[in-house]
């Protein structure tokens, strides 16, 4: 299969050249202006559309096995594709929990028959994400992306330096959810205003900034690769800003909700509900700058589908977790990169560049590459609309959104996975 894709704005080497790309059995052929369309079994037009690195999203819920009625394999991956991802990273909270090799091999088994792009498993930290035993990790190592409790917090620090110990040996990371149960209090949204106004139990910002300044210093001790997960205060940014400068070997992420939302824009809904929460205004700033200066390393979705009845219950009672692979790349270049808080350059940076040097996940635009790859129309404007989701799951705090940028295409391996040209 040839196949040419013309006249577009393409990101090479960290900047945009308009140039034509020649796709040839799964592998960049040819980077050029004005290729001939001559011999291409597939050639389109993209009239000044944008030709992106395919996008990385090393945090995602797909629900699968376990939880089928919330997502499954082959919609998690496809609503990735439609949004432009083409690599995605698969957390283990799960059932069973990949914490063996027996219970993580109905997880491959699935992502070997179903996915639609690149989907990577984490394993598991603990036993059933229970925090009493270490999971086996040499076991898994070589099947996994990298050891993770997502969705809780690893209380023992006994526990995390073992975990980071045998990580650090193994050669790979650990990725946590930082979060300290002890400081909840029942808390189910940001312990800010919004929550005094309304009367509801606050998620203090302590819970997520203390493990992260025990962990840095256990990933001092060991040299462990510690990366944060979903970052959402001020000081979870300056601890992490200041572990970098002393060359503790830490990443993290944050996503789009925390950068573009406050707790003041909280709604008495389900879909505004998510762990970490929405925090501060000033928490939102601090992220904006930890972006900026490198503190932040990437942009996840934290993608998290539930069922409509689960997502029903308000602020509350309602599960925890929103939807994001098909509308965070719209939502961030709406927020961030049309109102000049960052280039172009940079959203790619974080949605691509960094993770695919930090996970080793994903390609860049170069000749020699499989192909992976979208097309962004960042002129279409339109209304974000969650029912036509291909997302099991519904709930966004972005729906009804006005953005900029539609995904026209995405190619995953020479594959044309989601097409809407």
């Amino acid at each position: 299969m040839k196949i040419l894709l013309k006249n577009a704005n393409v990101f090479v080497e960290g900047k945009f050249v308009k140039s034509d790309v020649e796709v040839t059995d799964r592998t960049i052929s040819k980077i050029a202006a004005n290729i001939e369309a001559n011999g291409f079994d597939l050639v389109y037009d993209l009239n000044n559309m944008y030709l992106l690195p395919g996008l990385i999203d090393v945090h995602t819920h797909l629900r699968e096995p376990g939880f089928t009625y919330k997502e499954t394999i082959a919609t998690g991956s496809m609503a990735g594709a439609k949004g432009g991802y083409t690599s995605i990273c698969a957390m283990p909270n799960l059932k069973p929990t990949p914490d063996s090799l027996e219970n993580l091999k109905p997880e491959l088994e699935a992502i070997k028959k179903d996915s639609k792009i690149h989907v990577y498993p984490y394993g598991t930290i603990t036993v059933g994400e229970k925090g009493e035993e270490l999971a086996n990790l040499k076991e898994i190592a070589e099947y996994v992306i990298a050891f993770s409790d997502d969705g809780h917090g690893v209380q023992s620090e006994e526990m995390m330096l073992k975990a980071m110990k045998e990580a650090k040996e193994l050669g790979k990371m650990i990725v946590a959810h930082c979060e300290e149960n002890s400081l909840l209090n029942g808390g189910y949204i940001h312990d800010g205003e919004y929550a005094k106004l309304h009367g509801h139990k606050g998620i203090c910002s302590a819970s997520e900034y203390v493990p992260i300044k025990r962990d840095i210093e256990l990933s001092r001790q060991t040299g462990c690769h510690y990366h944060v997960c979903h970052i959402s205060t001020k000081e979870s940014v300056e601890a992490i800003r200041q572990a970098k400068k002393e060359g503790i070997n830490i990443t993290c992420e944050t996503g789009p909700h925390y950068l573009t939302l406050n707790d003041m824009d909280l709604q008495e809904d389900g879909r505004f509900k998510m762990n970490p929460p929405i925090r501060s205004e000033e928490d939102r700033l601090a992220l904006i700058e930890g972006l900026k200066d490198g503190t932040i390393d990437m942009i996840i979705t934290d993608h998290a589908p539930h069922s409509k009845e689960e997502k029903s219950k308000g602020l509350a009672g309602s599960m925890m977790g929103v939807v994001g692979l098909e509308v965070a790349f719209p939502v961030l270049y709406t927020n961030l990169v049309k109102k000049g808080i960052i280039t172009l350059e940079k959203l790619i940076e974080l949605m691509n560049t960094n993770p695919r040097r930090i996970f080793n996940i994903g390609t860049e635009i170069k000749v020699g590459e499989e192909a992976d790859l979208t097309v962004y129309d960042l002129n279409e404007n339109y209304n974000i609309d969650s029912s036509t989701f291909v997302s099991m799951g519904k709930a966004t705090p972005f729906d009804g959104n006005n953005v900029y940028g539609k995904c026209k295409m995405t190619m995953c391996g020479g594959e044309i996975v989601w097409k809407e040209i």
